[in-house]
């Protein structure tokens, strides 16, 4: 199995290396050269055990199948439900996917589990250092700091947008007390975090000099993890039921896990509704509309606060039929105009491969919490909360199983659930190891040279 660059302008390379690498030397994302097909899960079939057999399919001659099981194990061990990923009925055809079992209580932590489980491994073997940065809107910061708290030959460097993400999401990146995980609290968006992130890969002085790597969901790794669960709903709810995954998104990579899930045989046809909040740039791609450097707009599901989703350009460039030159001149477009058209050959195509979106507002998003509440006595967190509106004001057909992914626990978001339904949501027991310890995290101005000195002054890597 070797991965090429969506830009077309770097050497195919195996697996570890595409996870290692995180960006691919030409600034495109890595991507599979072909599709495997894989074999379903069955019922029963132990969610460590799926997920080792997909991630195994991905990895090709790379990594033994024992090993990787061995690495799903330990990753998944730390789960506080034995299914990882388990189904909850919702209504009549309706379930939602509860992610939200992992350590830092978001979706987040399936895949980072199992990355910081390979790059000590891979590392090891190698006898390697790295540093990973990575910029964050909310829930990836904290999966990535938990899972590589203490981690003997991986420093992470974690940009976020200053006082535009929770306190409890915060709290889960800033307060693992482990001495190699360090935060940067900048002022400005999430986009021009991630722009951070993508200049610092580009430095190639930077990138050798802290052998740097990026666990964003961007890393390929992370879209392989995360299309397990996909293949895991199938199975549970049986090999002909019809599903529409409804995925609440902002970078775009729960969503096109799906896709790959699908790619590779492992669900019965595709369908796949994003839901958006006010930054709807998604909707806007998917209907043919210009890639945009907008700024974003501050919402109650700050972790969807995105407007240049990085995930679409692994699906433009499918639908571009793998048309790597098309990709990198929007892209590049992009980066020098602040807009730029997509590729031409892509429209047509992506109207037609499953995908679907729609826009919901702060206010829409508190109804649907408080209706959640009202039917089922749960509470959930407002990304889950615009799911489930986008699922409930855009039906499905008849014989189609709706599924909404719960993409975060709603205890990370304790005041926009207090004033959505008038109600504290206390964090889990498993979680107050975290608020036990204090915050450690500095400001600084979102600028990529006072990013790079911080780092270069933190990191334990040796030139």
């Amino acid at each position: 199995m070797r991965y090429i660059s969506t830009r077309g302008g770097a050497e195919p390379v195996d697996f570890v290396t595409a996870s290692l690498a995180g960006l691919a030397p030409d600034g495109g994302l890595y991507t599979p050269q072909e599709f495997p097909t894989i074999d379903r899960p069955a019922q029963d079939e132990p969610y460590h055990v799926t997920a080792a057999r997909i991630l195994k399919a991905f990895a090709g001659d790379t990594i033994e199948y024992d090993i990787i099981e061995g690495l799903a194990a330990k990753a998944y061990g730390a789960f506080s439900h034995q299914s990882v990923a388990p189904l909850t009925q919702i209504g009549q055809s309706k379930w939602m996917m509860e992610l939200h079992h992992g350590p830092t209580l978001a979706f987040k932590d399936v895949a980072m589990r199992f990355i910081a489980q390979l790059y000590d491994y891979a590392l090891g073997l190698r006898g390697e250092r790295m540093t990973i940065v990575c910029a964050t809107s909310g829930d990836t910061g904290g999966a990535a700091a938990a899972a590589f708290a203490g981690a003997e030959n991986v420093d992470v460097m974690i940009l976020h947008p200053h006082n535009r993400i929770s306190p409890v999401q915060r709290v889960f990146m800033s307060a693992t007390g482990a001495s190699n995980i360090h935060n940067f609290a900048l002022e400005g968006d999430f986009d021009q975090c991630q722009a951070i992130v993508k200049e610092l890969f580009a430095d190639e002085q930077t990138k050798r000099r802290l052998n740097l790597s990026g666990v964003n969901s961007i890393n390929w790794t992370r879209i392989a993890a995360q299309s397990v669960y996909f293949a895991t709903a199938q199975a549970q709810l049986g090999a002909d039921a019809k599903i529409r995954f409804v995925v609440p998104s902002g970078n775009f990579g729960d969503a096109l896990a799906g896709y790959v899930a699908a790619r590779s045989g492992l669900l019965n046809g595709f369908e796949c509704h994003v839901a958006v909040n006010a930054n709807d740039a998604m909707a806007r791609l998917l209907a043919g509309e210009n890639l945009e450097k907008g700024k974003t707009t501050p919402t109650a599901s700050p972790a969807m606060d995105i407007q240049v989703p990085s995930n679409f350009e692994r699906l433009v460039f499918e639908a571009a039929g793998r048309d790597g030159g098309v990709i990198k001149a929007a892209y590049d477009q992009l980066a020098k105009e602040g807009s730029a058209p997509l590729p031409e050959k892509a429209i047509g195509p992506l109207g037609c491969m499953g995908f679907k979106a729609s826009s919901v507002t702060d206010a829409e998003t508190f109804v649907e919490m408080q209706k959640t509440l009202e039917e089922t006595g749960w509470q959930v967190c407002p990304h889950t909360a615009v799911g489930l509106h986008a699922a409930r004001h855009n039906p499905s057909e008849a014989d189609i199983v709706d599924v909404v992914l719960s993409t975060a626990h709603a205890a990370k978001f304790p005041e926009t659930v207090k004033k959505a339904i008038g109600q504290d949501a206390p964090l889990p027991l498993r979680a107050h190891e975290f608020t036990s310890r204090p915050e450690v995290f500095e400001t600084g101005p979102m600028d990529i040279s006072h990013v790079k000195e911080r780092m270069v002054a933190l990191s334990r890597v040796t030139a």
